[in-house]
Order: structure tokens, then C-alpha cells, then sequence
């Protein structure tokens, strides 16, 4: 049976805030990834991503920090420039850094800047109850708001590292009543990190705005995945709830090392690889250089 071919990037049309809400009631999965350049947010394009997401994540995979702390706003803003270019028909979304939302002015600043200058279609901070005011101030200003719960990097010294959140039943209390918090900010959408994936569908039923499942099973409404975790391009280590969809890095190595040993040999470049010269411009050129070695 023939496939449908996947629609070339300028065929596609971007998915709308309202799409995305109407997702929970249409039961269509949206699959988000996060993409940190122009090749990979172009590769989800292509791919048919509904949404690309700007992660801060990329402090670690393209810029090589121990975690995500150290991004900053002028770091996110270049990089979600290079995802618009990247993916001009796809929806983006822009997480915001660590600290860059502490404050009601400075989110709405930053978060101007990842619309104005980064050319993103909404913005996520991470937290519920505590950051309800900070959200709701996003969205009465008219900026497309999701957030983050769960295990919420930006407060992972708080949990002492990387821990499964929601496994009694109060902590699972605690990630439902920053849903609902999240959900009365006007929000359009939350993503639910490492939680149980019972206590991510029971949690999910409750709300009316759809979910997105990061380690959080598939009772969610959507899912995502960082695109160098799923294609194997980072590969400094490996998460639980990360499938590998391929091995670019054994690829990529693979390549780089016949081009090292091409080289090495003198093998590359070979006339295939190289530019022809017309014999007659060849010959007098030779003579000019004898020529110039006589004066």
C-alpha cells in the first residue's frame, strides 16, 4: 500500500493555539519535540511535528553545560531565530531560562523578546501555584502561555537531582492543584515531567486544557521528546522515557573517520571532487609563472 507522502514544508499549515486547545476534545495526539538549530527544527518540519519547541535543554546538547541553568534569554532568542528559519510553517514555542520569569515585568519581558525577536507563536515557564500570577499577568498581556510541572529543571536542586515526581498520594495532590492553577491562568497547555503514568492520566482527565507528556506515560494528551535524545545525537547519556529512533552520532562518526583516513591516504579529494581548469589557460598560466620566476 502506498504511503502519503509527507507535505513539503511550504504545503504544510501552521497549527493554531485553537487547534491545539480543541485537541482534547478531538483526541488527536500532538507530538512536540524539542529542536535547538535550523537543520533539526527543519527535519521536524518535514517530519510533520505539530510543534517545535525551543528548549532550554539546548544549554546542555548544543552548548555542552552539565544542565540548564546557564541558559540565558539572548542564548534562547538566537537559537529560536535559527528554529523560526527553520521551520517558518511550524508552530514554536519558546521555554523560557532559568530566572528569566522570576518577576511579572521580567516575564513579560522576556517574554515579549521570545515573540518579538525570536519569532515564537507562545512561551512556557515552568511551575503551577506558585507561578500562577506570573502566568496569568503572560496571558492577560496577550502572549500565548503554556507551563511546566512535575520535575521542573529549574528546581531540580530543590528535589536533590533528577526525581520521579508524584509517587505518594499527597504529591500527587500537590502536581493536580498546580494543573488546575495552570489551567485557571488561562494557560493552553501544560507538560507534565517524570510523573507516574497513572497520576499523569488521572490528573489529565481533570482538566479541560490538553497535556503533554515528557516521562509521563501515555495517558497524556500529546507527547514530547528532545529530537537529539530520540535521534541519537546526544548521546552523553540516556533517560528512562527517551526512545532512540535512530543513531546519528554512530552515523556521523562513522563518516567523519572514512573522510580522516581519505585524507590521511590521499585518496580526497579526487578529480570527482575537484575543479577542471581549460588546458590552454592551464599552459598559459604555467608560462606566466615561468615568466615571473625570470624577473
Amino acid at each position: 500500500m502506498a504511503q502519503n507522502p509527507t507535505p513539503a514544508p511550504s504545503d504544510r499549515k501552521k497549527r493554531t493555539i485553537t487547534e491545539i486547545r480543541a485537541s482534547k476534545q478531538t483526541g488527536e495526539k500532538m507530538v512536540y519535540t524539542s529542536v535547538p538549530d535550523y537543520t533539526s527544527a527543519k527535519w521536524a518540519e518535514m517530519a510533520g511535528v505539530d510543534v517545535a519547541v525551543v528548549g532550554d535543554s539546548l544549554a546542555m546538547v548544543a552548548h555542552g553545560h552539565s544542565n540548564t541553568i546557564p541558559a540565558t534569554m539572548d542564548m534562547m532568542v538566537m537559537h529560536a531565530q535559527a528554529v523560526r528559519r527553520g521551520a517558518p510553517n511550524t508552530f514554536v514555542l519558546g521555554c523560557m531560562p532559568y530566572q528569566s520569569y522570576n518577576t511579572v515585568d521580567r516575564a513579560l519581558l522576556n517574554a515579549t523578546r521570545f515573540m518579538q525577536d525570536g519569532g515564537c507563536d507562545a512561551v512556557k515557564p515552568q511551575g503551577g501555584k506558585s507561578q500562577a500570577h506570573i502566568l496569568k499577568a503572560l496571558v492577560d498581556a496577550g502572549i500565548p502561555t503554556a507551563s511546566h510541572i512535575g520535575l521542573t529543571p529549574h528546581t531540580i536542586a530543590m528535589f536533590g537531582g533528577f526525581r520521579i515526581q508524584g509517587r505518594t498520594a499527597e504529591a500527587a495532590l500537590k502536581i493536580l492543584e498546580d494543573a488546575l492553577a495552570i489551567q485557571d491562568a488561562g494557560c493552553f497547555m501544560l507538560e507534565f515531567e517524570a510523573v507516574p503514568a497513572k497520576i499523569a492520566a488521572v490528573i489529565s482527565r481533570q482538566l479541560e486544557i490538553p497535556t503533554i507528556g515528557i516521562g509521563a506515560g501515555a495517558g497524556c494528551d500529546g507527547q514530547i521528546l528532545l529530537s537529539y535524545d530520540l535521534l541519537g545525537v546526544f548521546t552523553d547519556f540516556k533517560v528512562k522515557f527517551t526512545k532512540r529512533y535512530a543513531n546519528l552520532t554512530e552515523v556521523a562518526v562513522a563518516g567523519l573517520s572514512q573522510y580522516v583516513a581519505e585524507v590521511k591516504a590521499g585518496q580526497f579529494p579526487d578529480d570527482d571532487h575537484s575543479y577542471g581548469v581549460d588546458e590552454k589557460e592551464y599552459e598559459r598560466f604555467l608560462n606566466l609563472v615561468e615568466k615571473r620566476k625570470q624577473i
